[in-house]
């Protein structure tokens, strides 16, 4: 594997998030996966950051430690090291929203021993990387939040979800969430040969779990899908028509400035992505200029 910039050489992948995106708006991807538009970081966003951080470094530690007094002194090495990633926080965020940010991750972090005792077992992996190739060359590439194997070896694969979303959108999240979740599924299916027998939803906020058992007839039908997805991608990409879908999400899109349904105008298309940054799975170093 060759290697541009200090940085491995990677093909352009699908991962949960950005199949998401075309799904809802092909325009939307291009803004995100290949313009790499910059978008401003909610609150929500930065505390579900935090939140993932402490309990990735509670798991960290052995069971026994893993009370609720530690889960709470956990929160603020997990601000240093969220903003070690992104140090823009630093300035953008003022200390008084920042320490109410805080607060409210602690209250999660609370909360998530009414949902399950990781004191009790002892995960396989958390922040999981899983890279597979499909039959048809599909490249699915994420992050899974926490795999669980049984002694008898059963695979549970478990998404924290940190926000509450409005009534309004409730449906169209839990949507979201369960193809983010097949999606996973489907890549552990074909990397590890195995089929998952959970996946669990825990949404923090609501003190809610959601367990779901996928068959194996599910999953590939599922993976036919990605595969009908990834082959639209690389059709708009070879040509840059990436159109834009209105729809009433429209209203939380950042890039209403650069969308023509806003009488706006798309900047200049860089190209189809060659090679992606090893540490993020949907992050373009460079663009082949288009035709």
């Amino acid at each position: 594997m060759g290697e541009q910039s200090g940085h491995p050489v990677r093909r352009p992948a699908l991962s949960p998030s950005r199949a998401g995106d075309f799904k809802q708006c092909p325009l939307l991807y291009r803004f995100r996966a290949i313009d790499r538009l910059p978008e401003p970081s909610s609150t929500a966003q930065v505390r579900g950051s935090v939140v993932h951080a402490a309990l990735e470094q509670l798991y960290a530690l052995p069971a026994a430690e893993r009370r609720p007094e530690t889960a709470l002194s956990l929160v603020a090495p997990a601000w240093e090291r969220v903003v070690a990633e992104q140090p823009s926080l630093a300035t953008d965020i003022d200390p008084a929203l920042r320490a109410e940010m805080l607060e409210q991750a602690r209250t999660l972090l609370s909360g998530y021993y009414r949902l399950e005792d990781p004191t009790r077992f002892d995960p396989q992996s958390c922040e999981q990387r899983v890279e597979v190739e499909l039959a048809d060359g599909t490249l699915l590439r994420g992050f899974i939040d926490r795999i669980d194997v049984a002694p008898t070896g059963e695979m549970r694969v478990v998404d924290y979800k940190t926000g509450k979303a409005p009534p309004e959108a409730r449906a169209l999240a839990e949507f979201k969430a369960m193809f983010q979740m097949k999606f996973y599924a489907v890549a552990l299916l074909r990397s590890r040969g195995s089929l998952p027998a959970r996946l669990r939803l825990v949404y923090l906020a609501d003190h809610q779990i959601l367990d779901y058992t996928p068959t194996l007839d599910e999953l590939e039908r599922f993976e036919k899908t990605l595969m009908a997805i990834w082959r639209a991608i690389q059709s708009a990409g070879a040509t840059g028509d990436f159109r834009p879908s209105p729809s009433r999400l429209c209203n939380w899109c950042a890039h209403q400035a650069h969308c023509p349904s806003f009488g706006g105008t798309p900047p200049p298309y860089p190209g189809w992505p060659q090679v992606l940054d090893d540490g993020d799975p949907d992050a373009v170093l460079q663009a082949e200029p288009a035709a």
